[in-house]
This record gives structure tokens, C-alpha cells and sequence, in this order.
């Protein structure tokens, strides 16, 4: 649409208009310019010209507020402040929280719990006003509030996982009741409750979640299984072991490393990678000791494992494998190793302790000499109260250098067929 300008009057008024426009619009940006730029100075009378300047801003009180607050110390002053910001801001939750804690403060129970339920109504799902709800409602003993709370919480930040469930369980030390109502049925929350409770020497508790992780069918990481394998077999508990153990098989990637009663060795031939952990190899990084999957020298499957020495005086090799087995039980062992090149006094040899009492059950010849593949086999019975063996593969004589290479493959433990008991 075009206006007709017809006269030099018409022109000045409507240039004068454009001019108070702009000047209206310079003025009002300058002054909000001013507002932003006292409002991040730290003192109180830089706050309070950022307020002035910008009447209606709520952020701009809040910080007078807290300037009371923590600086002052001063919470009966920082109270109007909070107050007007919440006005002004009433869909903020931190407002709220603000307002919250002052009256808690000054010891108005009945006030800051309706500064907190608004808080929560204003931000409902989002963890860190939940965090902040929840420990305001331990502060005030009201712990199922609390839980609710913390729910939201483990529901949508990892990161506070841990911290959480610790105050959860500080208020309320019952695992039935934080499986019920606090942790949400997601493994990776459930897998930190069980490291808490084993952190906590919880066996019981533990169980529970344990239970609870298998029933949700989702993938669990092996980190938390071999944790509660190592758990159990610290406090002895060798039958609930190998039975996690089993469990794991369908809710992780542990399927292949599961024993048979004809082989209770896990990958005995080496033909899956060594998870370092639960009942398959285990095995430490030691000055002089190295270990790689060999494609190439495989004896029974595809690959073998590559020992090699590097001349330098070891006790262990730092292979080991843990097998559940029965008490007093006649046992047949053997294993396929190669080592054409070997040099040092004695040689590594092939081990089977009691795992707790650490009594040698079995020790073969040394492993050495052996240009093309041999083996090494031998019996033993278990000790009457025996639940765990160790296979290992030490040095001996022990703390003497040593140098070469060693391939071994097909290690097997198995219940002896001609006479399973003495």
C-alpha cells in the first residue's frame, strides 16, 4: 500500500514518527543493555540497578536474592526477592527451590513444602529438579516423596545413578522396597544396585537384583557379571556362581563360554577371544610375559595361545582359569602344548591347585622340548570339601629368567569315566 506524500508536512511528521519509533526502540534495547550488564556484576548495587532498570525481569531478582543469600547470609532479606521472582517467574523451577530452601531456613515447614510441590509442577521430568526435590524431601522425612523423586532421576540421568541409589538406600536400607518402587526396570540401573550392594557386603540384596536383571531379558554388560562371579567366590558362594554363570548366557554375550560335563574348561582351545574374566582365562600383564591368539598353529581348532618369554625371571605366567567342580571327585586333565625353543633352567608348567586352600593337585612335566605338538595329561581327586580349582601355568623354578615361545591348545578337565570317586 503506498501512502501519497503531498506536502512537506506530511513528509516531516511521518520521518518525525519513524524517528520516536527508533529513538523508543534505542532507549528501550540501551536500557535492558544496561540491566544485562549490572546484572552480571557481583555486588548488591550493581543487582539492585539491574532490577531497577528491568522491572519485570525475574532472573534479575532471583540474583538479589541469592546476593542475600550466600553472600550475605542473610535469608529473611533474600525473601522478598525470592518471592518477587516467583511471581514474575512462576513456571521456573529453580525459583521455586530457591524459595524452598529460605523457608526451611527461617523454619516455615508448611511454606516451603508449597514452594517445593510448585517447583515440581513447573519441571516434573526433569532430573536435576528432581535431584533437588527429592533431597529437600529427605531434609524434611518425607522419604517416599523422596523416592518418587529419585525414580525420575534414575529414569533419565545416568550420571546420578550412583549417588542416587546410595541416598536412597541411606534412607531406606530395603532392597525390596528400591527394586519395587525406586529403580526402574532398565538393566543398566539395575546392574549399578547390584554393584552397590556388593560394595555394601550385601549378599542377600545382591541375589535379589541378580534375580530381578534376569527377569527383564535385556542385555546385560559382562563388566557386572564378572564383578558378581568374583563377588561369590570371594564369600565362598561357588554353586551360585557357576549358576550366574549359566544364567548369563542368555542375557549377554556368553552363550559359546559355557563348561560341559565332558569338558569343564571354558575355550580350551582358544578358539574365542579370553574375556579376562568370570569362569574363562584370566590372565595378568607381567614384565616379560606376552600373550596372542596364533591363527597359524592351531592343534585342535583354529587357533592356539601364543606364550611368549622375553628372558626376563618370573614367578607366574599369569594365565589362570577358576572351575567349579565337586568335592572328593577323581578328575582327568590334559592339555596340547608346543615349545621347540625354550632356554632357561625348568621350564612353565601346567598346575591344578584347590582354589581357596591353594594345595597343588596336579603339576606337569615342564613345557619344553617339543618341536611338534604334545601333551601333558594326568588324575587327581578333589579335597573332601572342595568347590573351586585353579588352573594355571607357572614357572618353575620360580623368580628364573626365561625365553622362547610356547603354544598351548586344548586343555581339558573333565570328571574321570573309570571311577568318578575314590
Amino acid at each position: 500500500m503506498r501512502i501519497p506524500l503531498q506536502s512537506a508536512t506530511r513528509k516531516f511528521l511521518l520521518l518525525g514518527s519513524a524517528v520516536f519509533v527508533v529513538l523508543i526502540y534505542l532507549g528501550s534495547a540501551s536500557t535492558e543493555y544496561l540491566a544485562a550488564y549490572f546484572s552480571e556484576r557481583p555486588d548488591l548495587l550493581s543487582l539492585q540497578r539491574a532490577s531497577r532498570l528491568a522491572p519485570g525481569n525475574a532472573e534479575y531478582e532471583h540474583r538479589i536474592g541469592r546476593y542475600f543469600s550466600l553472600v550475605a547470609m542473610s535469608p529473611s532479606e533474600a525473601l522478598p526477592h525470592y518471592q518477587s521472582a516467583v511471581t514474575l517467574g512462576r513456571y521456573k523451577a529453580r525459583y521455586w527451590f530457591s524459595l524452598a530452601v529460605t523457608y526451611q531456613i527461617l523454619g516455615e515447614a508448611g511454606k516451603q513444602m508449597d514452594a517445593l510441590e510448585r517447583a515440581i509442577q513447573s519441571d516434573p521430568k526433569t532430573p536435576d529438579v528432581a535431584w533437588q526435590a527429592a533431597n529437600l524431601y529427605l531434609v524434611q522425612g518425607e522419604t517416599a516423596k523422596a523416592m518418587h523423586e529419585f525414580r525420575i532421576v534414575l529414569e533419565n540421568d545416568p550420571s546420578l545413578t550412583t549417588p542416587a541409589l546410595q541416598l536412597c538406600w541411606r534412607a531406606n536400607p530395603d532392597v525390596d522396597s528400591l527394586l519395587r518402587d525406586v529403580a526402574p526396570p532398565v538393566a543398566g540401573v539395575y546392574a549399578s544396585l547390584l554393584d552397590f550392594m556388593i560394595s555394601r557386603g550385601q549378599p542377600a540384596a545382591a541375589a535379589k537384583v541378580w534375580t530381578k536383571m534376569v527377569e527383564l531379558h535385556q542385555t546385560i554388560e559382562t563388566r557386572s557379571i564378572f564383578a558378581y562371579v568374583r563377588y561369590l567366590v570371594q564369600q565362598r558362594e561357588v554353586i551360585q556362581a557357576a549358576h550366574v554363570w549359566r544364567q548369563a548366557a542368555s542375557i549377554s554375550e556368553l552363550s559359546n563360554y559355557q563348561p560341559s560335563s565332558a569338558d569343564l574348561v571354558v575355550n580350551g582351545d582358544f578358539s574365542l577371544p579370553a574375556l579376562n574374566g568370570g569362569f574363562d582365562w584370566q590372565y595378568d600383564k607381567l614384565a616379560g610375559v606376552s600373550f596372542a591368539l596364533d591363527p597359524t598353529e592351531g592343534h585342535l581348532g583354529v587357533h592356539s595361545l601364543l606364550v611368549s618369554f622375553a628372558g626376563q625371571p618370573i614367578d607366574d605366567v599369569g594365565l589362570r582359569q577358576i572351575v567349579p567342580v565337586e568335592p572328593g571327585t577323581r578328575y582327568d586333565f590334559s592339555a596340547n602344548f608346543k615349545a621347540p625353543h625354550i632356554d632357561g633352567a625348568g621350564g612353565a608348567r601346567f598346575t591344578v591347585q584347590d582354589f581357596y586352600s591353594g594345595d597343588t593337585l596336579y603339576l606337569s612335566d615342564d613345557l619344553k622340548n617339543a618341536e611338534v605338538w604334545k601333551q601333558v595329561n594326568g588324575t587327581f581327586t578333589s579335597k573332601p570339601d572342595a568347590r573351586l580349582l585353579v588352573i594355571r601355568v607357572r614357572r618353575i623354578p620360580a623368580g628364573s629368567p626365561i625365553r622362547g615361545s610356547l603354544w598351548i591348545d586344548g586343555v581339558r578337565l573333565a570328571a574321570s569315566q573309570s571311577e568318578s570317586r575314590p
